[in-house]
């Protein structure tokens, strides 16, 4: 297997807009991101991954881009970005960008162009089809809810979005948006940017004919319409041949529909598209048929089984990506594990769970401290456009909206998008003005400073973890084997390379467990655990506790 730097390292994922604001306008700026870079750095990691910081008329806080070469004045400018880049690798990390290129801005130069006419120059750079009955040209459903289509009087056409109908979608049919893209990526990498998380690259190609779904699932529509196109990969191996290849970057696609068939096609090292992706099978895991706003209860085996598949698929093959939480959902901690109870030990196992997979390790931030959930006392205090367009839905459908708005205090993005908790002062340190998104109320227990001075905090065990898996590479590339994947409560496995022998076991439970699956205790010692019980009976375990053993 190829042994690489972005294999070996851990990723540190910004959301600028909720990391640290110097200006006191209440929004998070690339200096924020400068001034903690000494922090970044002693968390151990060697990689941070950058929301978009383009120039954005933020419907969708970024990912709705309408100048690619642009740093939005809002996180500082160009002259702050150059900055952050030059420090980021004064101090050895490696900086990688977004790449949103499945769709653009509305007020994007070629937008306002292709909406001018038929015949415009731009026109073909977006998807534009003659309405069907009076209505838009097939059935298909917005990311966003409401249709993928959206009518414009000017040609007395419709273009199309998957997410809101200010992000309408490119057509990489064309030849020419093909380049544009692929010059905007030479453009960063010449600048010196490290590579690119691709946002939802697996829709950048789209189905032939633009069938009406079939399916009732919008899980099943995003699978079989919108997702892994006739061209996708077509496409991928261009932009890979035209601009990745000629830089030691490393790029991660983000897959939305993508599954255990198509996805291992998508990092295949022989293929030369991506390096790796994010596949959302766990992530989903709770989605009921009407979606995220209609959750069902997580299957833990549900949950094992995805990781030993994923991991299986793409041995020998490819590369993986290990997360449990990002700026699209739920905090991490809220979502796998127990914030209340035990808020720290399960923060500490999923921590552990990270980075003891086969695969490059991503942590979000807040994440190192346990951030949890928020819940807001009322819809008007949240700022997700996904939220806000699912609670309109709801209520238009009739719904019981308080009922409702516990769905949206488990599923809202904005639980990930609080701001960083820095300290128990004013705003919890993120800004000296008025938050764009108000911080969580915890932040006075739950904060930074607090745990820096706690030797057995979440955040030094992060740092303790991340140490640890450097040191044991056996960790990044050994071979992998879940043990007992029936155990209702115990996720346990074996990892292992000519060096070493390790033995994970994580008891995901709010009950102690006896466990030893026929194991004789005598041929392991304990390495580390998230918890100073049960040190002697290495099978034991108090309630999410996680133990690391090695074969002797």
């Amino acid at each position: 297997m190829k042994k690489t730097w972005w294999k070996e390292g851990v990723v540190y994922q910004i959301y600028p807009r909720s990391f640290n604001d110097t200006s006191g306008n209440g929004i998070g700026d690339i200096d924020g991101v400068i001034e903690k870079l000494d922090y970044i750095k002693s968390l151990g990691v060697d990689i941070i991954w950058l929301c978009p910081v383009y120039e954005s008329p933020n419907d969708d806080n970024g990912y709705d881009i309408s100048n690619y070469r642009k740093i939005s004045e809002d996180f500082g400018g160009q002259k702050a970005f150059n900055e952050l880049l030059e420090k980021t690798h004064q101090k050895g990390l490696k900086l990688v960008m977004d790449l949103v290129a499945n769709h653009t801005s509305d007020e994007h130069y070629w937008f306002t162009e292709s909406k001018k006419s038929k015949t415009n120059p731009y026109r073909d750079y977006y998807i534009w089809k003659d309405g069907v009955n009076g209505g838009p040209p097939n059935n298909w459903e917005s990311f966003f809810n409401g249709s993928t289509w959206e009518y414009d009087k000017t040609t007395d056409q419709y273009y199309l979005h998957y997410f809101t109908k200010k992000q309408p979608d490119l057509n990489w049919e064309n030849p020419k948006v093909r380049k544009e893209i692929f010059d905007v990526v030479e453009y960063w990498f010449k600048k010196g940017v490290d590579g690119f998380r691709m946002d939802v690259i697996s829709l950048i190609s789209k189905p032939d004919g633009y069938p009406n779904s079939e399916f009732e699932k919008f899980q099943e529509t995003i699978i079989n319409y919108y997702a892994n196109g006739p061209k996708i990969h077509q496409y991928l191996n261009e932009m890979n041949q035209e601009v990745l290849s000629k830089y030691d970057i490393m790029t991660v696609g983000e897959g939305p529909g993508i599954d255990l068939e198509n996805g291992p096609l998508y990092v295949d090292e022989k293929r030369e598209e991506l390096n790796m992706v994010f596949h959302f099978d766990h992530m989903f895991i709770d989605c009921g048929v009407g979606g995220k706003y209609d959750p069902i209860p997580i299957n833990f085996k549900t949950f094992k089984t995805v990781f030993n598949d994923w991991d299986k698929a793409l041995k020998n093959k490819g590369w993986g990506s290990i997360f449990l939480g990002n700026h699209d959902f739920s905090r991490m901690v809220s979502r796998f594990g127990n914030d209340k109870k035990y808020h720290e030990a399960s923060s500490k196992l999923l921590a552990t769970l990270l980075l003891t997979m086969r695969g490059t390790t991503y942590i979000y931030q807040g994440d190192e401290i346990g951030m949890t959930n928020v819940a807001y006392n009322s819809i008007k205090d949240y700022n997700d456009v996904e939220t806000l367009n699912a609670w309109k839905s709801a209520e238009a459908n009739g719904q019981d909206m308080n009922r409702f708005f516990d769905v949206v205090h488990l599923q809202s993005r904005d639980n990930a998008r609080t701001p960083m908790q820095w300290n128990d002062k004013n705003n919890a340190g993120f800004t000296d003005g008025t938050p764009w998104l108000q911080t969580n109320p915890n932040y006075k227990k739950i904060n930074v400073s607090k745990q820096e001075k706690k030797a057995n905090s979440i955040l030094n065990y992060y740092r303790e973890m991340v140490a640890f898996r450097k040191e044991n590479k056996t960790f990044v590339y050994g071979d992998y084997e879940c043990l007992d994947v029936d155990n209702p409560a115990i996720y346990a496995y074996r990892r292992w390379d000519e060096n070493e022998k390790f033995l994970v076991v994580h008891n995901f439970s709010d009950h102690s467990v006896n466990w030893s699956y026929n194991l004789n205790q005598r041929q392991y010692i304990l390495l580390k655990s998230n918890s100073s019980e049960n040190q002697k009976d290495i099978f034991e375990f108090a309630p999410w506790q996680v133990k690391i053993l090695k074969q002797k």
